[in-house]
C-alpha cells in the first residue's frame, strides 16, 4: 500500500526510488555527467569554504562550534541534492542497482570514475578561485591550512575508517532526502547527518579535494604524499561506508519487498 501523498516515502519505496535513480545516473551522457560532477565538486567546495569561515579563530578540536561548522558545511550537500548534481560519495548508493543487475558493473565504474574526476576538478577549481580572490589570505585561509595539515598527517587506517563512517552518514542523508516530498523536507533530511559527520571529525573525500589546494594556497605544510594518501584511503573508506554500510544493507533489507 503506497504512502499517503502528503507523507514521507516509506523505506521500501525509498529503496525503489534510489535504484531507479541509479539506473538514470548510469545512463547519463558523458557531457551531462561531467558537467554535473564539476558542479557537485564546486558545491561541496562552497560548503567547505563556509566551514572555514565559521571555524576561523575557533579551536577545531572540541566544543559547540563544531556543530555550527557542520551545519554550515551542509550547504554543500543541500546544493547537490536540491539543485541537482553528481557527487561521488552519494553515488555509492548506485550499488543497489548494480546488485539487482539493473546496471552493469562497467556502468557503475564509468559513473564513479567520471564523477570522481569531475568532483576533483570542480572542488580544486573553486579553491583556485578563492585563492585568486584574496579570501584565503586571512583567517579563512589559516583555517583551511590547518585542516589540510592535520588531514594529510592522518595514518591510513584512521583515514579509511573515518571515510567509511563519514559516507555512511552522507548516504543516509541522501537516503532521507529521497523520503522527502518537498525541497524543505530534503534540506531538513540532509542537515543533521551532515552536521554530525563534520562535528565528529570524519573524512569526506570531495571536501578534502577543496581543503587541500585551498590549504596549500594559504601556506599549509602538508606533504603531497600525505594529501594523495589521504584522498586514496578516504575515498576507499567512503565507498565501503556508503556502498556496504548503507546501500547493501538496505538492499538486503528491502529487496524482497520491492520484488
Amino acid at each position: 500500500m503506497p504512502s499517503d501523498s502528503h507523507d514521507a516515502y516509506r523505506p521500501a519505496e525509498i529503496a525503489a526510488l534510489i535504484e531507479t535513480a541509479g539506473v538514470a545516473k548510469a545512463a547519463l551522457p558523458l557531457h551531462r555527467m561531467a558537467t554535473l560532477a564539476l558542479l557537485a565538486g564546486a558545491f561541496i567546495g562552497f560548503g567547505a569554504a563556509f566551514w572555514c569561515v565559521a571555524m576561523a579563530g575557533a579551536d577545531p578540536g572540541f566544543g559547540p562550534h563544531r556543530v555550527l561548522g557542520g551545519a554550515v558545511f551542509a550547504l554543500g550537500l543541500i546544493l547537490v541534492v536540491v539543485g541537482g548534481a553528481e557527487l561521488f560519495t552519494g553515488n555509492a548508493l548506485m550499488v543497489m542497482a548494480a546488485v539487482d543487475r539493473r546496471i552493469t558493473p562497467g556502468a557503475l565504474m564509468r559513473n564513479w570514475g567520471i564523477v570522481y574526476v569531475g568532483n576533483l576538478l570542480g572542488a580544486a577549481g573553486l579553491a583556485l578561485a578563492f585563492g585568486l580572490s584574496g579570501l584565503l589570505d586571512g583567517p579563512m585561509g589559516a583555517t583551511a591550512a590547518k585542516a589540510a595539515t592535520a588531514k594529510a598527517a592522518l595514518p591510513p587506517l584512521e583515514a579509511f575508517v573515518r571515510g567509511a563512517l563519514c559516507n555512511a552518514l552522507v548516504c543516509l542523508a541522501v537516503w532521507l532526502s529521497f523520503a522527502a516530498r518537498s525541497a524543505t523536507d530534503k534540506i531538513l533530511g540532509v542537515l543533521w547527518p551532515v552536521t554530525a559527520f563534520v562535528a565528529l571529525g570524519l573524512e569526506h573525500s570531495v571536501a578534502n579535494m577543496f581543503l587541500f589546494p585551498a590549504g596549500v594556497w594559504a601556506g599549509s605544510e602538508a606533504a603531497p604524499a600525505g594529501m594523495l594518501g589521504n584522498l586514496l584511503w578516504v575515498s576507499l573508506g567512503n565507498v565501503v561506508g556508503g556502498a556496504g554500510g548503507v546501500a547493501l544493507a538496505y538492499r538486503f533489507a528491502y529487496g524482497a519487498m520491492r520484488a
